[in-house]
Formats: structure tokens, C-alpha cells, sequence
């Protein structure tokens, strides 16, 4: 249990460094409450993360082992087909593995950068072949269940599609990584949600804005909550979008989120202090009606606040 919250903790934090403001222009991150505020520019580097053994990739983070080749099926397949493809590598023995299986929605977001682009992976990865495009979890959505959850390996969009689409194939092996969706997991604590999986404090309450606001209103409004005598000296902050995602049930929708958080309407989504690289101009959100993970233009107020520590 201690090695899986430490891993849970490693793996809401984000490798972005620098921080652009709502018009993309590149600015100073100190003190700027972006992503990445505080950071060193070598964080969360993928080179003392992977381990290579002849054409496989251990993840030392997470203890799952991937192929090494991002592109084997060569092409794109369908959901049922992707699954027909793994179990034949299986079947045929002709690789390192006979346990090859589809990556879960949460194995392979946590490959994602959001410091890079084209692809969108840990600075210094040793995969091969990768398609800047969208690859197929095995995860289905709970809210469609003929849809499947894929991730856009070129810039980190996670979203769902109906299952005879075609998407590539990315196989994993080893332990399952996945979430942790134990009951109680979510605790109220005078005022706040404490996430015990990840040792995380939320605040949803009455002094961050009740409505949709733009970024930068975010990013002030959770500044103003550090003000607050009733919550300051705890350095509330805008979550990143790996903080976010950490929030999602991926077996619950409408919302995808635990009834301990206050959300009136299925349809809303939520601002993270991560900025797009692909266009700065936008910064990364999490939509709760099921967990899909998109981007929102920065000036337009779409999106909701909560705050972390």
C-alpha cells in the first residue's frame, strides 16, 4: 500500500516547466500559480525512469512493462481487433512476453508529457516507431460502453471512441497499474476532501467561484483563497491536469468524480494549471461527466475551480 500511494504521488505531478499566459505568450513561472511554478526544468525526465531489456521497457515508476515498438500492429485496428492482435502476440511466442495485453486508460496517460509534443512523451523515452496520433486502452467508458478510451500520442488528449473506429496498438505487460477506487477513499475534513490515495487536500467551497470562469479568474481566484485568513498559509493552488485526472472514476459517470464532490451539474468541467504546448493559447481541463480530458481556450470563462494542496 505504501509503494502504490507512492506511485500515486509521483504520478500527479507533471513534467511542464515553463508557463505561458492567456494570450500564449511565454512568461516567467514564478509566482505565476501555473503548472509549472516552483519547478526544475530536468523534472520527471524519462532517463533514470525506463529500463530497456532487449525490446522491452520497464517502467520503474509504475512496474509495467512495455513494448519497446510503439508500432507493431503497423496500422490501425479496431477496438476487438487491437484485443484479437495482443492475443495472438500471445499465441505466437514470437516475443520477450506471452502476457501482452491492451494498456488501461490510466497505464498509458501515465506515459504522457505535457512538456512535449510529437510525440508526447518523458524527455529522453527510449520507444521507437511512435504514432503521433491516438492509441486504444482497453479501458471502456462506463457512461457508452460501445465506446473505449484512447490517448492522442502526439499532444495528450484522452477521450473515447466508438469501438469498430481504428486506433493503434500499443501492448503492455506486467502488473496492472490502476487507480484507486477503494470506498472511503475521500475524507471531509473541516471544510476541505482529503484524498487519502494520494495525501492530497481538495477545497470546492463558497469562496472560489459557484460559476464557469476563464483561466487567469481561476488562477486569481485560488491566489484570492490564499488570502483568506480561513484557509491561508497552505498554499492552495490550481491542480495540474494529472492531479485532476487522479480524482477520476473511470467505472462512475455523470459525474465521473466521488459524490463527495459538489458537482451540480454532470456537465461541467474544470480548469487545470497546465498549459497546452501544442497551442498555449489553451490550457488542459478535465470534463466530469465521465473523465475525458480535453483543452479549453484560456479567455472564454467554460470551466470551473477547485483548489489543491
Amino acid at each position: 500500500m505504501q509503494r502504490h500511494a507512492a506511485i500515486q504521488m509521483e504520478l500527479t505531478v507533471t513534467d511542464q516547466t515553463i508557463c505561458f499566459d492567456a494570450a500564449g505568450r511565454q512568461i516567467d513561472c514564478i509566482g505565476s500559480g501555473h503548472d509549472g511554478d516552483g519547478k526544475q526544468p530536468d523534472v520527471l525526465s524519462g532517463k533514470n525512469r525506463f529500463r530497456v531489456i532487449d525490446n522491452t521497457v520497464t517502467d520503474q515508476w509504475t512496474g509495467v512493462i512495455w513494448h519497446q515498438q510503439a508500432g507493431l500492429s503497423e496500422f490501425p485496428l479496431a477496438w476487438h481487433e487491437a484485443l484479437a492482435f495482443v492475443e495472438e502476440m500471445n499465441r505466437s511466442g514470437g516475443t520477450a512476453s506471452h502476457q501482452w495485453r491492451l494498456p488501461s486508460r490510466h497505464e498509458l496517460f501515465s506515459l504522457i508529457s505535457h512538456q512535449n509534443i510529437n510525440p508526447a512523451l518523458p524527455a529522453g523515452h527510449p520507444f521507437v516507431n511512435v504514432f503521433n496520433g491516438y492509441y486504444w486502452t482497453s479501458t471502456s467508458c462506463a457512461r457508452v460502453p460501445d465506446q473505449a478510451w484512447y490517448v492522442h500520442l502526439g499532444g495528450g488528449k484522452v477521450y473515447r471512441g466508438m469501438k469498430h473506429a481504428s486506433y493503434m496498438v500499443w501492448p503492455v505487460s506486467g502488473p496492472s497499474f490502476e487507480s484507486d477506487y477503494r470506498a472511503e477513499r475521500f475524507l471531509r475534513v473541516n471544510g476541505q476532501v482529503h484524498d487519502q490515495a494520494t495525501g492530497k487536500f481538495w477545497y470546492t467551497g463558497e469562496r472560489l467561484p459557484s460559476v464557469a470562469v476563464s483561466w487567469e479568474e481561476a488562477i486569481h481566484a485560488v491566489s484570492r483563497l490564499n488570502k483568506d485568513k480561513a484557509y491561508s498559509g497552505h498554499n492552495w493552488r490550481v491542480p495540474n491536469i494529472r492531479e485532476l485526472d487522479s480524482l477520476v472514476d473511470l467505472y462512475r459517470h455523470s459525474p465521473a468524480l466521488d459524490g463527495i464532490f459538489p458537482v451540480d451539474d454532470p456537465q461541467v468541467g474544470f480548469w487545470s494549471s497546465t498549459t497546452s504546448i501544442f497551442e498555449p493559447r489553451f490550457a488542459w481541463v478535465l470534463y466530469g461527466i465521465d473523465g475525458a480530458i480535453g483543452v479549453g481556450f484560456k479567455p472564454q470563462a467554460d470551466f470551473r475551480v477547485i483548489a489543491v494542496r
